[in-house]
């Protein structure tokens, strides 16, 4: 019996050690996630955005955005000293993930700055495109820490539907969502206007050939159904078919403010974008910004004459028409 204690002692022992490695490994995983910005408050805001123009080189896939972990570690082992950016075109839940289009790539040079020939010919021998985006004027933003690859599934899980709510409340059109990992930070970028200037040419093509299907669609069924000869607002839009521009802004004054807009709005935003869930998109005036006395805006978002000359006609943020087919009417 006197040899049996030390053996019991021994076991409490062991299992007060065993117990205490599991407490300071939790510890260490809680520490950890914390670290990654588990309890980081999520804030959402419209106004200034935080980077200017940037030139990138991407490379543009259509799939599943869970596909992009791939993206971002080819293009990190190009060039590990430069920022990434991942652009979302298409909103996740109306679309299927085989549908979703996104390009991911390094941004190169921002602002006044060029980028090298050397980096753009270490990029392209990879097969990365480079491509250009202005600087967004207005853009509904947020931040999230950028601390650990943990980091990265806190902010999608959390920032993107803050980001949702934020955008749908407002009825705001918001699109597409750009990614972009500064430093020790994660920026999420939504464009409040000119979204087809954040639009890499091989998703202007997708899109130019998305509505000439629609258009097609559009008219074999106003061919069946003979519409266009019962209708006073088809024959109309006849006339701004087969006729000028002039035609076309003449014709778009007489029309009803939502008969005059329903084509226009269709045809320049795309059926899978983020902006969906702003279902129609508002005037900056919907929100949360102080104006003074003078007339001055809230600082970080200035006020606009040109944007603000459209609101009144619009009422309400939609995709300007891409550069290159502004180019081509």
């Amino acid at each position: 019996m006197e040899f049996e204690a030390p053996s019991i002692m021994t076991d409490w022992v062991l299992l007060g050690l065993i117990g205490a490695l599991v407490v300071l490994l939790l510890l260490t995983v809680f520490g950890f996630v914390v670290y990654s910005g588990l309890f980081t408050e999520v804030v959402v805001s419209a106004g200034s955005p935080p980077v200017g123009s940037i030139t990138l080189a991407y490379k543009f896939r259509v799939g599943p955005y869970g596909e992009s972990g791939q993206l971002f570690t080819d293009s990190c082992s190009i060039s590990s000293k430069l920022c990434s950016i991942g652009v979302y075109y298409d909103n996740p839940h109306t679309v299927p993930p085989e549908k979703c289009r996104f390009a991911i790539g390094r941004i190169l040079s921002e602002g006044e700055a060029k980028p090298t020939e050397e980096q753009i010919k270490q990029f392209q021998k990879y097969g990365f495109k480079i491509f250009s985006f202005p600087a967004p004027s207005h853009v509904v933003m947020a931040t999230f820490p950028f601390t650990t690859p943990l980091s990265i599934h806190l902010a999608v899980n959390r920032v993107h539907p803050a980001l949702d709510t934020y955008i749908k409340e407002r009825k705001l059109c918001a699109h597409p969502r750009l990614e972009i990992y500064k430093e020790d930070r994660i920026y999420f970028v939504c464009p409040l206007a000119r979204q087809g200037d954040f639009y890499v040419p091989e998703m202007k093509e997708l899109e130019r050939k998305s509505r000439a299907m629609a258009a097609e669609a559009e008219d074999a069924q106003t061919d069946i159904t003979g519409a266009d000869t019962t209708s006073e607002t088809s024959s109309i839009s006849l006339e701004v078919t087969n006729g000028s521009r002039d035609t076309s802004v003449a014709t778009s004054i007489l029309l009803p403010f939502p008969a005059s807009r329903g084509r226009e709005e269709t045809d320049n935003r795309s059926e899978h974008s983020y902006s969906e869930s702003g279902a129609s998109g508002s005037s900056f005036e919907e929100l949360d910004l102080e104006v003074t006395g003078d007339g001055e805006g809230a600082p970080g978002l200035l006020p606009d004459l040109g944007y603000a000359e459209e609101q009144e006609v619009t009422g309400k943020w939609t995709k300007e028409p891409i550069a290159a087919e502004r180019g081509e009417e």
